[in-house]
């Protein structure tokens, strides 16, 4: 059973936050990053996830912060109690080691909303800019309602009423953009895509570049499809889901092939779902359908007005199961979104659009 849990600040209130982390080091920076946010307090702070277990019903913490490898109890057991005892945001703050970062997507899994890398040479980082980016984060997820999960939870899929989606005649390819809380949701997606879907997939999230290699790894681990990063100058494929790599834009030629970018970024982001949707859009006209998924800001919402307008179908998750409700409602205060979806009907609305190819 899983019931909602709702914000703890009022709105006049800093949010509190706890921070975990067995570097005593690593926990003293993160503190001074915080200490000149006006708006945030750092309520406390653990060396392990058993400490901070302790700590919760007596600091009521709005957010939590915490690192994967620590003695004890480590990241992903401390996440998995707190999603079960004391649900609340928390923010996954690691240094990404390769062959570990698929371990830090199974923080996600457990209930953990976001991840922010923290830099190999924390003292050596820039701070202000380690600042901006760690309280931004933290600001988005102190509004965020989550649920209490437990270990005997169901996770079978709910019946869905009937999908009224027309086939989309002749779809070409699947143009998906992504920010906060976009992991969870791409594997909700497309672990839920047949082996036969018919059409290549490309996609843009915003993550972290140390994370990127996890979090395709991670993905294809649940999806029927293959998954990896992208590359210049390939033909996309049905059967394939190509990422935008690593600080690049991925857009498309004029003979369907990756084209990658370093112009600048877009909507403040590189790569940028604004850039995917829009060549997208203008390669594949009405040929292609565009997706938006949960995320801060307004990213992807230009791009997916490019695709309505060339005659493409356009999809936007809707608020009540986004994590953010920012990109997809951009796209709908735009026009852009044809169709408003809860998170578990956009791959059988997929799957439903892409019908028309066999028509």
């Amino acid at each position: 059973m899983t019931t909602p849990h709702s914000a703890i600040s009022t709105p006049n209130s800093p949010i509190r936050v706890l921070l975990v982390d067995d570097s005593p080091i690593a926990l003293h920076i993160l503190q001074r990053l915080l200490s000149g946010m006006p708006d945030i307090q750092v309520a406390g702070t653990a060396a392990n996830g058993k400490e901070a277990l302790e700590l919760i019903p007596t600091l009521n913490p709005d957010v939590i912060c915490t690192d994967l490898h620590m003695p004890v109890m480590d990241g992903l057991e401390f996440t998995r109690a707190v999603m079960n005892k004391y649900p609340r945001p928390i923010l996954v703050v690691s240094v990404s080691v390769e062959p570990d970062s698929p371990n830090i997507f199974r923080l996600l899994e457990a209930g953990a909303l976001d991840i922010y890398a923290k830099p190999h040479d924390i003292l050596g980082a820039d701070q202000d800019k380690l600042a901006r980016e760690l309280a931004s984060r933290i600001r988005i997820l102190a509004g965020v309602h989550v649920f209490r999960r437990t270990a005997t939870a169901k996770t079978t899929p709910p019946t869905l009423p009937p999908l009224r989606l027309t086939p989309h005649a002749n779809v070409r390819i699947v143009a998906i953009g992504a920010s906060t809380g976009g992991p969870q949701a791409l594997r909700e997606i497309l672990s839920r895509l047949p082996a036969s879907f018919p059409v290549p997939v490309m996609c843009v999230q915003h993550i972290g570049s140390d994370f990127l290699t996890g979090l395709v790894n991670w993905l294809a681990e649940a999806c029927p499809l293959t998954v990896r990063k992208a590359v210049q100058g390939e033909l996309p494929c049905a059967g394939m889901v190509y990422f935008a790599p690593e600080d690049t834009h991925l857009e498309l030629d004029d003979g369907g092939r990756f084209s990658l970018s370093l112009a600048p970024p877009c909507d403040g982001h590189r790569p940028s779902a604004t850039v995917a949707l829009r060549a997208a859009a203008r390669r594949y006209g009405a040929g292609t359908v565009g997706v938006l998924l949960t995320g801060m800001g307004r990213d992807g919402a230009e791009g997916m007005a490019e695709i309505a307008a060339a005659g493409g179908a356009t999809i936007a998750q809707d608020e009540t199961s986004s994590v953010v409700y920012g990109m997809p409602k951009a796209a709908v205060e735009l026009g852009a979104a044809q169709h408003v979806l809860p998170l578990d009907h956009i791959a059988p609305a997929l799957v439903a659009l892409v019908k028309g190819n066999a028509e």
